[in-house]
C-alpha cells in the first residue's frame, strides 16, 4: 500500500476548533487514506453528507462524514450506503463532525424524520464491524445517525476539539431563555432580563464545561481521546483487530462445571 499523498500533521489544523465554521472532510480523508485515493459514493447528491470507500494499509473500508448538518439527500444516501456496505462486508468508519439534522419547514416538508430515521435504522442494524470518530461538534440526533456510542460501535475514539452535547449551550440558553419568559408571561409577571442574562450565562458554562473531550472521556463515554495525527494507525489497528475477530471461531465449553 502506499501512505497519504498529504502530511499527517497537517491534521492538527484541518478542522476548526469552532464547529460554526465551515471545511471539507475531503481534507482529513486526503491524509488518513492510501495513496489519498477516495472514491466518492453520489458526490453531487446530498454532498453534505460524504460517503466513499477507501484503503488504510491495505485493508478495505467505507467513510461516511459531514460537511454540515445531515439533510434529506444526504440521510437517504447514507442510509443506501450503510446497506450496500453490508452486503460487501466492508467496515464502516464515521467521522462525526456533526450539528444535528437539518431542521426547518422545508426540511419537514421534504421527509426528515421518515429519511433520518431510515438512516439511523440502517446504522443500528448494521452486520459490519462500525468505527467512530468524534472530529469535531457531536450534538442531538446527529450523534445518533453518525454511530455514537448508544449505537455501540466496535470502536469510539475522540480527537482533543471533540464535544458532545444534545445542543451547543447557546442555543441552549436561547431556547431556555425563552422559556423562562413565556412562563413569566403566563404568569402575569414581567420577564427579569437580568436573572435571565445570568442565568444564560451560567448554562453556557455549563455546557461549555461538560461538552468537552476531556469530560467525556474521563467518563468512559468513548474508548480514550487520540491525537489526528495519530488517526490512521489507529484506525489502521482496529481494522485489523476487527479482521482477525471475524476470522476466529468460536469454540464453547463442553465440559460443565467441575473442580479440576
Amino acid at each position: 500500500f502506499k501512505p497519504p499523498r498529504h502530511d499527517a500533521d497537517e491534521l492538527a489544523g484541518v478542522v476548526p476548533v469552532d464547529f460554526r465554521k465551515g471545511y471539507d472532510v475531503h481534507e482529513v480523508l486526503a491524509r488518513l487514506v492510501d495513496d489519498s485515493d477516495f472514491a466518492d459514493f453520489k458526490q453531487l447528491y446530498g454532498p453534505a453528507t460524504v460517503c466513499g470507500q477507501a484503503r488504510i494499509e491495505g485493508h478495505p473500508v467505507a467513510f461516511i462524514g459531514n460537511n454540515g448538518p445531515i439533510d434529506v439527500d444526504g440521510a437517504a444516501k447514507a442510509g443506501q450506503f450503510i446497506q450496500l456496505m453490508c452486503q460487501s462486508g466492508t467496515p464502516i468508519v464515521y467521522l462525526q463532525n456533526i450539528t444535528g439534522y437539518m431542521v426547518g419547514t422545508d426540511a419537514e416538508r421534504r421527509g426528515i424524520v421518515k429519511h433520518g430515521s431510515k438512516m439511523i435504522q440502517a446504522v443500528a442494524n448494521a452486520t459490519v464491524p462500525q468505527i467512530t470518530i468524534h472530529i469535531g461538534a457531536s450534538f442531538g440526533a446527529g450523534n445518533y445517525g453518525m454511530c455514537g456510542r448508544a449505537f455501540d460501535p466496535r470502536f469510539l475514539f475522540a480527537w482533543p476539539n471533540n464535544r458532545v452535547a444534545v445542543m451547543g449551550g447557546e442555543q441552549a440558553a436561547k431556547v431556555m431563555s425563552i422559556v423562562a419568559q413565556e412562563g413569566a408571561r403566563k404568569r402575569g409577571d414581567k420577564p427579569d432580563a437580568a436573572a435571565l442574562r445570568r442565568g444564560s450565562e451560567r448554562l453556557v458554562d455549563q455546557f461549555d464545561r461538560e461538552s468537552t473531550a476531556l469530560y467525556i472521556t474521563s467518563r468512559v463515554w468513548d474508548d480514550g481521546i487520540i491525537d489526528p495525527r495519530d488517526t490512521r494507525r489507529v484506525l489502521a489497528f482496529c481494522l485489523r483487530i476487527c479482521r482477525e475477530a471475524g476470522m476466529s471461531e468460536l469454540h464453547p465449553t463442553t465440559f460443565g462445571v467441575a473442580r479440576l
